[in-house]
């Protein structure tokens, strides 16, 4: 019944090699507009053949923006740039650089070419998500589609481009609406979030989801949930569920890996099984319970669900359900399993306090200076009344 109901057609981006591939045909193919949206856009090879296809985009009269965020690409200048500026493209950064409102965030990965084809997921634009993720590369996942949800997708995009280089307080204000919003599709729904307190659209939704599903399975990079998420799971496993996490056995961020692995043994101790990705490392955002399955930007982390900006599409479609799971068995099949006896055994002291101190630096100092700024805002923009968009 739900695979008659869908209007879109969605197909997954395995490596980052096959990501990168179908991104630049998506542009070489796109006849009306381009909108190109990512965290990290490195100056590499890469880099350039994107830069080189849209500078061809808008050669053939293609409308191009790209969208950068303003600390995750901070290593590439506007120089970089310019062949597409003087093509007649638009580039912007996201939330310049600025101390009272650094810790905000564009985490999203998106392309949409034509309002017909989009592409989420967890790839960055640069070398090192190139490869298969086994034997070279980081282990990511994507998803491209067809279908009502690119339209979505691209007015949430057209909503940040418009405001990414003004000052940060008229994003706040507008984050209980459009930057913070679950939008309903008959595929399923696009979830957005933004800064603030309390639950967030992917954090209540997983929290349902959670609540009634037979099976969870979650592959994150940075794995640093809020209690509520903890507790549904454990909850979950006492009820007969089976809960599996792949997590990563090597990561970029160290600090991230020793805060998850702070509260492995309470996890397993409530019959969790977690395992560990070994061949390189993981950078996968992917979440598959019996009737949903989530993709796109967002970790299970405080900074993805609290303070930056993130996309996930949920889905309900039995074959992409089908097809998820086939992705997470992949991961898992490059996976160790972490046993608890062990695991409790290798517990020194050290290693207690060290990954204790790593979980408060990023689930409880984050969020705090998260909360500092947002008050900082909100007091300016009381103050200004109709006047607060002015630069700080």
């Amino acid at each position: 019944m739900l695979a008659a109901m869908a209007c879109g057609s969605y197909f997954w981006l395995l490596t980052g090699d096959e990501a990168f591939a179908m991104m630049l045909s998506a542009i070489d193919e796109a006849m009306s507009d381009v909108r190109l949206e990512t965290y990290i856009f490195s100056p590499s090879q890469i880099g350039e053949h994107f830069r080189t296809a849209l500078e061809r985009a808008c050669a053939r009269g293609v409308r191009v923006r790209v969208m950068l965020d303003a600390f995750g690409s901070h290593s590439i200048g506007d120089s970089f740039w310019a062949p597409v500026v003087r093509a007649g493209g638009e580039f912007k950064r996201f939330n310049p650089l600025n101390f009272k409102r650094w810790t905000f965030r564009n985490h999203r990965k998106l392309l949409v070419c034509d309002l017909e084809k989009a592409f989420i997921g967890g790839f960055n634009i640069a070398s090192e998500y190139e490869g298969d993720g086994v034997t070279r590369g980081w282990r990511d996942l994507g998803l491209g589609m067809t279908g009502p949800l690119v339209k979505e997708l691209a007015a949430s995009f057209d909503t940040l481009f418009d405001m990414a280089d003004r000052p940060h307080r008229v994003l706040t204000r507008l984050r209980k609406t459009a930057l913070r919003s679950r939008i309903l599709c008959p595929d399923g729904d696009l979830l957005l979030s933004a800064p603030g307190r309390g639950r967030n659209a992917i954090s209540r939704a997983l929290l349902v989801d959670f609540a009634e599903a037979a099976r969870i399975r979650i592959v994150s990079a940075y794995f640093l949930p809020k209690v509520r998420i903890r507790r549904a799971l454990v909850r979950a496993v006492r009820r007969g569920v089976q809960v599996q996490l792949v997590l990563p056995g090597r990561s970029d961020v160290k600090l991230a890996q020793m805060a998850s692995r702070s509260f492995y043994s309470r996890l397993m101790r409530a019959g969790v099984e977690i395992y560990e990705y070994q061949p390189q490392i993981l950078h996968s955002k992917l979440v598959v319970t019996d009737s949903a399955v989530y993709v796109g930007s967002s970790n299970l982390d405080s900074r993805s669900l609290h303070i930056n900006y993130e996309l996930m599409v949920r889905l309900v479609l039995p074959e992409t359900i089908r097809e998820a799971n086939a992705a997470f068995e992949d991961h898992l099949a490059h996976s160790i399993r972490v046993q608890f006896e062990a695991w409790r055994s290798s517990r020194t002291l050290w290693r207690r306090v060290r990954d204790r101190l790593a979980y408060f630096i990023l689930a409880r100092l984050d969020p705090f200076l998260m909360r500092q700024q947002l008050k900082n805002l909100g007091s300016h923009i009381s103050r200004s009344g109709a006047g607060g968009t002015k630069a700080a």
